[in-house]
């Protein structure tokens, strides 16, 4: 170990990581003197010693330390409170375990790792058991009361069975399980009678497996669901064990349990001897996945079964064709003649496929590198002589071996197997090397192992730039100088990501300068909001020509400044201007009428009032009184068509308000032309050509308007009359085709006489009177009239006249 520790670690608090994780120690915890010399010191190294990070602790009295499955460190006060800590040593965040925790305070914690998360459970001083299943999702559970419970239990555990979280409790002789609603009185099958009380217990790895320790030094072993019993051991020593831990490997069928006391070390398992280690120090034992990590002041080892493969190559005097071959490849290297004997010996018993599969697999279990290569030798010379031996297991062992060296190496400290490798996956390790700022290496894994397409070195490389834009001792320029000329353009960095991580660390002149590189306005304009670097926000949300951006910007500056700032901001982007405008159209027509009022933009403003009139205004007055305004604006702005239609539009609604309460009928908001028809179509000439007098109709709108609804009226006696009243300004074709719209053939005759000349075939035909209108066309000798007469005819009933119009027509053809 890099470590130089001076205490014992019996006198510390320790807490190590799975998977090769780190330590973490807090000294001088136990001491009760408050002065800031005897403060406790909270220290975390890697797994080799190399020293991480310390702080000074200044917080509440610790109970229990332990980590998260990401690597972060859980620090449980005995208050309840559990505050949380990166690998170097900075404050993340904390949380609380309730206010009965507050109360009766903590006596123990446990921190245990489920598919839900990272849990933690806590054994307050009233006896009672509250616990989290995942504190990134905290939700507090209370468990049932162990009846008659006065005083701590002996040991306890925290177990996981088909998803639910329970607690298994020893007091003296007697075994409790809590779940969620009770608690129950369990006995562990086929324990002996004369075992004794428990005094210490642990759970697998994996959750499967139990172990319970009795004053009397009996060790048993089972299922965690207490349903079977795997063995039964009895030992010399009677003391409670300082710690008991399993040693298992998946798929083994083997298992051990490892008990610790003061520098002796027990392995028992189904046989009835056991192994016995005396220690020359105090150790620490860590689970794992497939073995048991003990580390000590000066070393750190990994004790763990044998894996079958490696057994069956090195054990004295094998005959297995892993071992055969590995001693034929040492002999091919001395230029031995038994190297041929040897592989003789493999392929007549058809077993060379499997040597070579024995050879791969056993380099994976093996830490020291030449035992590695000399394993991989051996397969190598092995597949030579096979022809379809598939490459894939030889080429991946090999990557895996050479970056698994790469972080057992002290300087890295990560002391993974290769079994906790492939249960932690590349990408995972990745992660815990950036979390270490380990950058360098995890790039070099990445291109290695040719994971640069699916962003691994991207990813690698944001972790780089958030961590730099944390260093203090260069200026904003040159940080972020460093990180573009490092990251460039490369695909899935996001600078708008560090730019935010600046900004969390007080450099907002920095994270600006980050967003220059950030392509994405999308991405840009939010974190210039959050900084309240509005303006230069609406500059980027603009050149982005995205109007969902400009609107974002613009409501949020809306909010942020006052009234007339707002306005003198916008006057300074026109088109952030007009797309505000835009949307006070539709959703604040005030401060529409405020920005033009700014503006003095009267033939906008005039055009307000009209359509506030008409959308907003019930009252008559109201809309007359917006009307007025609008048509002051009109003047101002010297548009005097505006004004003088304006000025009409009151006056006809003044006079349809007149009209609808004398008449009771409805008149408002009809066009002049509506209000005209409808008072002829009531009968009410009179008052018509009043309205034709006052707003000065054309004479021929006029006519139209009053025949066309005499005709709806069927008053064709006043229509004769007003036909004779002047000479009309449309001529009598259209009294024609009004009264034949009506099917009034009579009336239509009379004034069918009365066309001019020009029109008078039209006319006739329109009565059906083809014989007058052949004469008509006849008598203007017009070839095209005569035609348009011809296609009206029918063969059966107009014979007559179609023979008058040919002999006329060729009596024109021989002049």
């Amino acid at each position: 170990m890099a470590w130089n520790l001076k205490e014992d670690l019996r006198d510390c608090l320790v807490a190590a990581a799975p998977y090769g994780g780190p330590i973490a120690l807090l000294k001088n915890n136990f001491r009760k003197e408050k002065s800031p010399g005897s403060r406790p010191l909270l220290e975390i190294y890697s797994a080799s010693g190399v020293p991480l990070a310390s702080v000074l602790w200044k917080s509440g009295q610790v109970v229990e330390l332990g980590w998260t499955a990401s690597e972060d460190l859980l620090c449980i006060q005995e208050d309840g409170t559990v505050l949380i800590y990166n690998l170097f040593c900075e404050f993340k965040r904390h949380f609380s375990m309730g206010n009965e925790v507050l109360q009766n305070h903590v006596r123990e914690a446990k921190v245990f790792h489920t598919e839900y998360g990272t849990g933690v459970a806590i054994l307050t001083g009233a006896h009672r058991f509250s616990l989290t299943t995942n504190i990134d999702d905290l939700k507090l559970r209370r468990m049932p009361e162990v009846p008659g419970l006065q005083k701590l239990p002996s040991c306890w555990a925290v177990l996981s069975q088909d998803r639910v979280t329970i607690i298994l409790l020893a007091v003296g002789q007697d075994l409790y399980l809590l779940d969620n609603t009770s608690c129950s009185v369990v006995t562990p099958p086929g324990i002996s009678p004369h075992a004794g009380a428990y005094v210490q217990m642990a759970v697998s790895f994996n959750y499967r497996y139990l172990a319970l320790f009795t004053d009397t030094g009996s060790i048993w072993m089972g299922t965690s669901s207490l349903k079977e019993k795997l063995g039964e051991f009895n030992c010399d020593f009677r003391a409670p064990p300082r710690q008991m831990v399993w040693c298992t490997r998946p798929r083994s069928k083997q298992r051990a349990v490892v008990v610790a006391w003061d520098r002796r070390l027990l392995v028992a398992g189904n046989s009835k001897e056991c192994i016995q280690f005396v220690l020359d120090e105090d150790s620490y034992l860590v689970p794992e996945l497939d073995g048991v990590r003990i580390f000590s002041c000066t070393t750190h080892e990994f004790l763990h079964e044998i894996p079958e493969a490696s057994e069956e190559i090195f054990k004295i005097a094998s005959m297995a064709p892993g071992a055969l071959l590995l001693e034929a490849q040492r002999e091919y290297e001395k230029q031995s003649q038994k190297a041929d004997e040897y592989l003789r010996e493999i392929k007549d018993q058809n077993l060379l496929a499997e040597a070579v599969r024995q050879c791969i697999e056993a380099a994976g279990y093996e830490h020291e590198p030449e035992t590695q290569k000399s394993l991989l030798r051996a397969a190598s010379f092995g597949k030579c002589f096979l022809d379809k031996f598939p490459p894939e297991s030889f080429v991946w062992m090999c990557r895996d071996l050479r970056v698994l060296n790469a972080i057992r190496d002290y300087q890295i400290g990560v002391p993974l197997t290769f079994a906790q490798y492939k249960q932690l996956t590349i990408e995972v390790l990745l992660d815990r090397l950036v979390l270490r700022r380990l950058y360098p290496l995890a790039i070099k894994i990445c291109e290695y192992l040719r994971l640069s397409e699916f962003q691994g070195v991207s990813r690698i490389l944001a972790h780089w730039a958030c961590y730099k834009v944390q260093q203090k001792d260069k200026s904003d320029e040159e940080v972020a100088h460093a990180i573009n000329q490092k990251l460039g353009d490369t695909p899935g960095i996001s600078y708008s990501e560090i730019a935010a991580r600046a900004y969390d660390c007080g450099r907002t002149e920095l994270a600006i300068k980050l967003l220059e590189y950030e392509p994405r306005s999308g991405e840009q304009v939010p974190l210039l909001l959050k900084m309240k670097k509005s303006q230069l926000a609406l500059n980027k949300a603009i050149e982005s020509g995205d109007t969902d951006l400009v609107y974002t910007v613009v409501l949020h500056v809306k909010n942020e400044l006052n009234r007339g700032t707002f306005f003198m901001t916008l006057q300074k982007q026109p088109v952030a201007l007009s797309l505000y405008r835009q949307f006070c159209k539709h959703q604040e027509l005030e401060t529409l009428k405020d920005l033009y009022n700014q503006d003095d933009d009267h033939q906008e403003l005039g055009n307000f009032h009209v359509h506030s009139s008409y959308s907003s205004e019930k009252r008559i007055e109201g809309r007359v009184a917006a009307l007025q305004n609008a048509v002051d604006e009109y003047y101002k702005a010297k548009n005097e068509f505006a004004a003088k239609a304006t000025e009409d539009q009151i006056k006809l609604l003044r006079m349809q308000r007149r009209l609808q309460d004398e008449l009771d009928k409805p008149y408002i908001d009809y066009s002049l032309h509506d209000t005209v028809y409808n008072l002829i179509l009531d009968g009410h000439h009179k008052r018509a050509e009043q309205l034709y007098r006052d707003f000065r109709i054309p004479d021929k709108r006029f006519w139209w308007l009053k025949i066309s609804a005499l005709a709806e009226r069927e008053d064709w006696e006043e229509m004769e009359k007003f036909s004779k009243s002047k000479k009309s300004p449309i001529g009598y074709l259209p009294f024609v085709e009004i009264c034949m719209k009506h099917h009034n053939r009579h009336e239509a005759k009379k004034y069918a006489a009365r066309v001019t000349p020009e029109q008078r075939v039209k006319a006739h035909i329109l009565v059906r009177e083809l014989d007058q209108a052949a004469d008509a066309a006849i008598e203007h000798k017009n070839e095209n009239e005569m035609n348009l007469v011809l296609s009206k005819c029918t063969a059966a009933t107009d014979s007559s006249v179609v023979e008058k119009i040919n002999r006329a027509k060729a009596q024109t053809l021989k002049k």
